[in-house]
């Protein structure tokens, strides 16, 4: 019996843990094309297993320790290829360009040479690099990397000192570089419970905050918004701020919602609407294991009954009605004659989120030039796009598909995301994106996130206890055994038999 109950437990266990060339479509003829998708991030890290009213509006921080203007465009790059920053490792110091990620929690540099970087980050050339001796790796939903644990000096522009921080050095990786990319490293900006190999090392912003005084708030602006995510033109650039809020990078009102959990940046989704259409979904649905803000995902992905209710909206409300499947799954491209833009055919997406007063709502609404995509110029004659909406397996991810269309700002301080216009989402002279509210909540449930699956760290805490549970019942049905052998004169029985074999 008690061995029964170990195999169960073990079933459980693992069911917790199991977890090119393309046609061109289009509306009259097909084009034949080669299409890389490869340049789409999706860095939501997959670990072991898991607000209405106005803003503050700040030139410098409150201690007057930064001034936020000196941070305005001090972002380069684009949705397809991330939005990165240059910072300074070491002594002397070592320039890198480092990627801006809200969805992770380490800071990891390249520390061996790779064919898709041009240069990495040199420890023995650093006098003050210590390493820890810890080793460390990190699997994201796109790629993986492993390294050492470290620390040194950084310096960070318009931040004043050097801090020291928490640095991985990564030694290898698979599918993390990516061709076209031009940072050679990552900064997570989460909280500590995502950091791997524990919660021990201390994040980037966390050290920063320590050791500087700056208040516990950074905002992000990401200027790509219907720009080609494989253009050669300049990259669209953006906006890191540490310390605050930058009031020259937004327009109109910053609506808040409050941060559910602390490790990803999740929030509460009510409801969505395609056009006008309420999708009309349980709201649990939409957050479904969980909903994160992550500028380290390139597109807004949805559970897998949320994006099929989304295709279906669109489809219906479009008017066109004969793109494929592939369009939709990311495989096939739209395209039309150069010139031609295919926004006008398509409706706007809103996302509702929970306000800090619990009763209300406000939507964050983009319009099609932000998730219908335009993409390299693949023929001379024409001008193709993407969907900038995918399916997940892990939850709801307001990526850069959104997050271009807003100055969005991590008020750890009050444990909310706060959403505002942003001045750089202009198409063609047209605002891509808008904010109203606020809106009633009362036809929603009053937590939409409540019975999602547990958080990782904990399923592995559980995970750890049943295997201990089930290491003690074997080891006293081996003693258990061992002595009927010894008293049976070496007769080994059926059942004895049967419990050396599961062993092995």
């Amino acid at each position: 019996m008690l061995g029964q109950v170990c195999v169960a437990l073990a079933l459980f266990i693992m069911l917790c843990f199991g977890m090119a060339k393309s046609l061109y479509t289009i509306p009259l003829k097909i084009f034949i094309g080669t299409f890389n998708s490869s340049l789409d991030l999706d860095l939501t890290p997959m670990k072991r297993i898991q607000a209405s009213g106005n803003g503050l509006s700040l030139a410098s921080d409150p201690a007057g320790i930064v001034n936020f203007l000196d941070m305005v465009t001090n972002l380069q790059g684009d949705s397809g290829r991330g939005y990165y920053m240059e910072m300074t490792l070491g002594t002397p110091g070592q320039k890198l360009n480092i990627l801006v990620d809200t969805g992770s929690s380490n800071f990891a540099v390249a520390a061996a040479a790779h064919p898709f970087i041009t240069h990495f980050f040199n420890t023995a050339l650093s006098s003050t690099y210590q390493s820890t001796g810890r080793g460390v790796a990190v699997k994201y939903t796109q790629g993986n990397w492993e390294g050492e644990l470290g620390t040194d000096h950084v310096r960070i522009p318009s931040i004043p000192g050097t801090p020291t921080i928490n640095i991985a050095t990564i030694l290898s990786s698979n599918g993390f570089f990516l061709p076209g990319v031009n940072w050679q490293g990552i900064l997570g900006l989460a909280y500590p419970l995502l950091a791997q190999p524990d919660s021990s090392v201390e994040p980037f912003f966390n050290s920063v905050v320590r050791q500087t005084g700056i208040p516990d708030v950074f905002s992000l602006q990401m200027c790509g918004a219907g720009l080609s995510d494989s253009t050669t033109a300049d990259p669209a650039g953006g906006s890191l701020v540490m310390g605050g809020v930058e009031p020259t990078l937004y327009s109109g009102s910053m609506w808040y919602t409050p941060i559910k959990e602390e490790w990803y940046y999740q929030v509460e989704v009510l409801k969505l609407e395609v056009g006008d259409q309420n999708l009309n979904l349980d709201c649990k649905e939409y957050n479904q294991d969980k909903a994160i803000v992550d500028s380290g995902t390139t597109l807004l992905r949805l559970p897998v009954n949320v994006f099929n209710a989304v295709v279906e909206a669109i489809s219906k409300t479009s008017l066109i009605q004969d793109f494929t499947s592939g369009f939709w799954g990311g495989t096939k491209l739209a395209c039309w004659l150069k010139g031609e833009t295919p926004w006008r055919f398509f409706p706007k997406l809103s996302i509702y989120l929970r306000a800090t007063n619990n009763s209300q709502s406000f939507k964050i609404s983009i319009l099609p030039q932000l998730y219908i995509q335009p993409i390299t110029d693949v023929d001379g004659r024409l001008d193709c796009f993407r969907f900038g909406i995918s399916s997940s397996a892990n939850g709801l991810v307001i990526g850069a598909t959104v997050m271009e269309g807003f100055y969005v700002v991590f008020d750890r301080a009050e444990k909310r995301v706060g959403f505002a216009v942003s001045r750089c989402a202009v198409n063609g002279g047209l605002a891509v994106s808008e904010i109203l509210g606020p809106f009633s909540s009362a036809d929603v449930a009053s937590d939409c996130a409540a019975g999602g699956l547990l958080k990782e760290p904990l399923l592995w805490v559980i995970s750890y206890a049943l295997m201990a549970v089930c290491a003690v019942v074997l080891l006293i049905l081996l003693l258990l055994l061992s002595c009927r052998h010894r008293d049976r004169s070496g007769e080994i029985t059926d059942e004895s038999s049967l419990v050396r074999h599961r062993i092995k």
